[in-house]
């Protein structure tokens, strides 16, 4: 069988990190029930803290990081998969528990696999990734609780990361009203050909304010959390809907019940990486139907997976506009 290139994490006596790359064959894989060759995968930021070890994500070594990819089947023991069918990973434990994406090839459990629609390619997938899965997540979310482009706008933390970038233009597709915080006001434009109608600075939110502020959004969808959640939800709408899909600034939760209990709003919680099936599916063939390819392209860049350790660090330092896409070949 072929060999492939893989980017492997170890840990050494003393507890620290190390990162290489790898030849291996496909007997090196852990135990699953479906091989998958992998054709793109990407990097997020969770995969950027496994590679560099900023926080426990990995949880058993060595491992395969990487929470996504995207390939054609080539062995299935599970009679719902099928060999040279297409499909999507996202999440699962993959990258933390169970081998993932940085590597040429993968076996999974054919229950953690999800059927590409016909309408994406698997590069256009990576190209969306857990990002987009997320804030389709998110979005999905905000409908269920009766969020609607009529209920008013709806604002998106983190917006030229991954996750904010198809969330700015998904909610753009629907007909939102959307405000983009960002960090990076050189990302304006950028943001606007998304679909953003107005631009945030983030350090309008950096510091823990007032219980309840000016009522500005009907929505929204935050991947910080800290500071900048509790802000979000003080500017809330009465019975307006808050998604909370990230801590990039942090685990910590710094507000009051006052949105809570005197506008009535709501906080939802979006776990990606253990959504049911069902779901998953439901998330994807809605993303195929909304994404605009030509829009994504431009959030996307592609590197080699040799590439990867340098990007992580970029990552991790908020150097990095929309999603990338690595091709396990290089």
């Amino acid at each position: 069988m072929d060999d492939f290139q893989a980017l492997v994490i170890e840990k050494n006596e003393a507890g620290g990190q190390s990162v290489s790359f790898r030849r291996l064959g496909e007997d090196a894989l852990p135990e699953g029930n479906v091989v998958v060759r992998t054709e793109w995968s990407s990097l997020n930021y969770k995969d950027a803290l496994a590679i560099t070890g900023e926080a426990p994500i990995v949880r058993r070594f060595p491992m395969v990081p990487g929470i996504d990819l995207a390939g054609i089947v080539e062995r299935s023991d599970d009679p719902a998969i099928a060999p040279g069918e297409r499909v999507v990973l996202n999440g699962c434990g993959a990258g933390e528990e169970h081998w993932g994406g940085l590597a040429g090839k993968a076996r999974l459990r054919g229950e953690w696999l999800v059927p590409l629609p016909a309408a994406l390619s698997t590069r256009q997938a990576m190209a969306i990734g857990t990002a987009g899965y997320t804030a389709m997540l998110c979005i999905m979310a905000l409908e269920q609780a009766g969020i609607n482009p009529a209920s008013g706008p709806v604002v998106v933390s983190g917006a030229s990361g991954g996750v904010g970038s198809l969330a700015v233009m998904l909610l753009a597709k629907l007909g939102y009203e959307v405000l983009a915080i960002t960090g990076q006001p050189e990302e304006s434009q950028y943001l606007k050909a998304l679909g953003a109608t107005a631009i945030l600075h983030r350090d309008e939110f950096a510091k823990t304010g007032k219980p309840l502020e000016r009522a500005r959004w009907a929505g929204a969808v935050d991947v910080a959390g800290g500071a900048m959640l509790a802000n979000i939800c003080a500017r809330t709408m009465p019975r307006g809907v808050v998604t909370a899909c990230g801590l990039a600034a942090g685990m910590d939760f710094p507000a009051t019940v006052a949105p809570f209990i005197l506008r009535g709003i709501s906080l939802v919680g979006i776990d990606s990486v253990y959504c049911p099936r069902e779901k998953r599916m439901t998330a994807w063939a809605r993303l195929a139907e909304l994404v605009d390819r030509n829009l994504l392209e431009t959030a996307a860049r592609e590197i080699a997976l040799a590439d990867v350790p340098a990007w992580a660090q970029a990552l991790l330092k908020g150097d990095v506009r929309g999603r990338i896409v690595v091709d396990p070949r290089r």
